[in-house]
Order: structure tokens, then sequence, then C-alpha cells
């Protein structure tokens, strides 16, 4: 029967085609009904032909001079084809005999946005929404709402969106943009009583649910929010969307455990991410469980191979078993792709520091120090495996250099200090040991770190002793 119906209807648009070009060319005098030359247009109007549409409209008007519905037309087709001035005037003379078409104000707000003149089409569009009711209204408050995006007034955008909601609670692309533009807008608590409403009205909205936890998401209450997205997965068990983001409320919770349930859940209702991998190696990692940390990061990093972080975070569960070998190795991937990293010149420092290569970690460190001059740990980092190494004079050098670099940082007294030492350079470890406590002695115990058989000498225990009585310690 559709195909019956779809011939005639080519057959009947075939012979309207044809009675169109022997009136243009003159060959018959016959007449066009209002709604043919409309089909025609449209026809052109489809086949991207503007200029044989805009003469369609023109024969069109020559019959049908007063008829809205054809200059609307050719409005349309005329903002097509850029002339955006001549499309206005030809609304306005519209509007003079029929204001009661949405189409006219969508069109002029058009025009007015292509002539970049926001505040115009928005005073339009908020004068014509006064005129109409149900869904024109709310087309109309769609349109108002893309137009402040434009020339951003994002909270009236968020305004748009309540006053939507308020006409239909079911809405659901209004129900979608709100939760973004509540994000952004950051207006939380209007939200969470926006969708109450809705959920009053609604009990069974999934997506007022979903909206409402998120709302108390960006609130940080976190509890609440999870709730919320209980009942938007209760709903529908397969929102996806929920659980990602009940996952995320229950990492800020540190509630591991229930993050990777949920978080398990994504996985299994859509395709891989590395982010859904990664946030599950998180997890576990927290978890102690440095296994199953490894091998979700190698499935975030099999989905991405470019983000050298995830090397670096495989890395490190490396490292917590001791296996430095490993880590060097996924040290080096991420490093082929950012070799300047701080913190992946530091772990491989340590790597190195770990299977005695000295020399090749404090490459490592100098990097980190040369970039970042006023990183403490950096400069301890380079001067604990100076020390570790025993190259003592130059573990002294670098301990002078840091104090320069980093404004005289304490720690480093008390590093410069302790290598004088080891030096045995008594006096002037003594000297410098006096002002790291005058500076700082709670940092005591990195001194004593250093060698610890260094409390044998009486005058260092003096020196301890009496800024204890004084309780500085």
């Amino acid at each position: 029967m559709s195909q019956n119906r779809h011939q005639e209807d080519r057959e009947s648009l075939k012979e309207l085609l044809q009675q169109y070009r022997n009136l243009k060319l003159g060959r018959q005098h016959s007449f066009l009904e209002e709604d043919a030359f409309l089909r025609i247009i449209d026809y052109y109007d489809e086949k991207d032909n503007v200029k044989e549409a805009l003469e369609a409209v023109e024969i069109g008007l020559e019959q049908f001079p007063f008829a809205s519905s054809l200059m609307i037309k050719k409005a349309d087709l005329l903002i097509v084809d850029k002339r955006y001035n001549e499309a206005l005037g030809i609304l306005e003379t519209s509007e003079l005999y029929d204001n009661s078409d949405i189409d006219l104000y969508i069109l002029k707000t058009d025009a007015y946005l292509a002539l970049d003149q926001p505040e115009k089409a928005a005073e339009l569009l908020e004068a014509a929404i006064e005129k109409f009711e149900g869904d024109e209204k709310v087309d109309l408050l769609f349109e108002l709402a893309d137009v402040y995006d434009d020339y951003e007034s994002f909270d009236k955008v968020f305004d748009c969106l309540v006053l939507i909601l308020e006409q239909e609670p079911a809405n659901e692309e209004a129900l979608y943009k709100i939760c973004f533009w509540t994000d952004y807008t950051g207006r939380n608590e209007e939200s969470i009583k926006l969708h109450q409403n809705i959920i009053n009205q609604l009990p069974y909205s999934e997506l007022a649910w979903f909206n409402l936890a998120a709302a108390y998401q960006g609130l940080k209450l976190y509890e609440k929010s999870i709730d919320a997205y209980q009942y938007a997965v209760a709903i529908d068990d397969k929102f996806d969307y929920a659980y990602r983001n009940m996952g995320d409320a229950y990492l800020r919770l540190r509630k591991y455990k229930e993050a990777v349930e949920v978080l398990e859940k994504v996985v299994s209702l859509t395709r891989p991410e590395d982010v859904i991998y990664e946030a599950i190696g998180h997890c576990y990692h927290r978890m102690g469980k440095i296994a199953q940390a490894r091998f979700n990061y190698k499935k975030a990093v099999h989905l991405n191979p470019d983000d050298s972080k995830l090397y670096y975070k495989i890395a490190v569960t490396y490292m917590l078993e001791k296996q430095w070998q490993p880590a060097i190795k996924q040290l080096e991937n991420a490093m082929r792709i950012h070799r300047g990293i701080t913190e992946y010149n530091l772990a491989m420092g340590e790597c190195k520091t770990n299977l005695g290569l000295y020399k090749e970690a404090v490459q490592y460190f100098g990097v980190v120090v040369k970039h970042k001059p006023k990183s403490v740990a950096g400069w301890e980092a380079l001067i604990n495996c100076l020390l570790t190494a025993e190259y003592y004079d130059e573990a002294l050098l670098q301990s002078k250099n840091a104090l320069e670099a980093t404004d005289h940082k304490p720690v480093f007294l008390f590093y410069h200090s302790a290598i004088l030492f080891i030096l045995g350079k008594s006096k002037e470890g003594l000297i410098l040991l006096e002002q790291a406590m005058m500076s700082a002695p709670k940092l005591l115990k990195k001194f004593i770190d250093i060698r610890p058989s260094i409390l044998q000498n009486t005058q260092v225990v003096d020196i301890v002793a009496r800024f204890k009585r004084r309780k500085k310690i």
C-alpha cells in the first residue's frame, strides 16, 4: 500500500512540475494552487537549487501576493543565500498579514544571528514567547536558549530550560541539556528544587533522578548523589552514565570497593574506555591490590597507547613490588611520549639507584633539578643518590647548589651539615647544624637518617638536647 502511495506521489509531483514548466514557458495559462507552489519550492530546495526555488517563489507571489506562507518560504531561501537583510524585509511584510506562524520568528532569529545581532534576536523571541502556548512556546524557548548561548548569557540559558521543564517535566531534550548547564553555571541548589518537583510528578523519570544526583554531586554531597543515582539505575539498569558518575562519587568518598563494582558495570554496558579502566586501576591501587591495579592500567594503555601517565602508573605498580627492570621498561615508554616530566625522571632515577646504576640515576635526577631548580624532591633525590653511591664530595657540592637554588630551604642545611660530618669536617658541620636547628628543628630526622651513627657525636647530642629543652622539637 505504501509503495503504491509513494508511486502516486511521484507521479503527482512529476505532473505538477510539468505544469509549472509550461507556465514558465508561457505554453499554458493554467492556475496553480498555493499549496502546489509550496510543493514545487520544496522540491527545488531539497535539490539545493536555491536559484530555481526562489524563481518559483516569485512566480507564486505574483499569483498570491498576500500569501504569508510563500513570503516565509522566500525568506528561508534568502537566508540560505545569505541575503539576510532582504529576508528580514520580506518577514516584516509577512508579519503584517499573519503573525501567528512560529517559523516567522525562528527565521527572523536566524537572520539576526547571521548579522551578529544576538540582542535583537533575544528581544524578538522574548516577545514572541508571550504569544504562544504549548509545543510552539517550548520550541521558541529552546530557540531563545540557543541565542543566549551564542552571546554567552549562560544563566539565561539555564532559565529557559527551567521554564521548559516547568511546562513539560518529561521533555528529554531539556532534561539532558539542563544537567550540563547546572554544572556549568553552578546553580545546583535551584536544580535540586526543580528536579525534586519533577520527581514528585514523575517518580519514574530516570533522567530527573540522574540530574538530581548530579546537582548533589556538584555540591559535594556525595552520599545523597549516590542515593539518587541508585534510583536512576533502579528505573533503568542500563543507564551507564549513572553508574559512571556513581563510581566517581564513591571515589570521592574513598569507597574503592563500591567504586569498582559500579565501574565494572559501566564496562559491561558500554564500549571499552581507557578512563574507566584507569579509574578501576586507581581503586585497586588504593586498596593495595597491586596486580589488579596493573592489570587494569594495562587495559587502559592498550586503548590509549599515547597517554604517558598510564605507562607511569604501571611502572609505579612494579616499583611497589621492587620489580625495577619492568618498571624501567614502562618508564621508557612514558618518556618516549613526554621526556621531561618530573615524576617520570624521579621514578627512573629511583629504579636506577636500586639497581646500583648510580651514574645513570644521577643523570635523571639532574634533569629534574635542571628543569625545576626549586624542586625540593628533585634535589633530595639527587643528593641521596650521591650519598648512597658514596660520592660525598659531589653530594656536598649539590647540597650547596640546592641551598642556593631553593632560596636556602632549611632541609638542605641539614643535608649540607651531615655531609660535612661524613667528610670529617665536624666543626663546619656543627655550625650548619646549629643554623638548621634554628630554622627548622622538626626536620632533624632528615639529618639523622643520612647517617644514624652521627648521634654518637657528643657535640651533636648537646645541640639536639638544647633545642629539646627549648621545646622546639
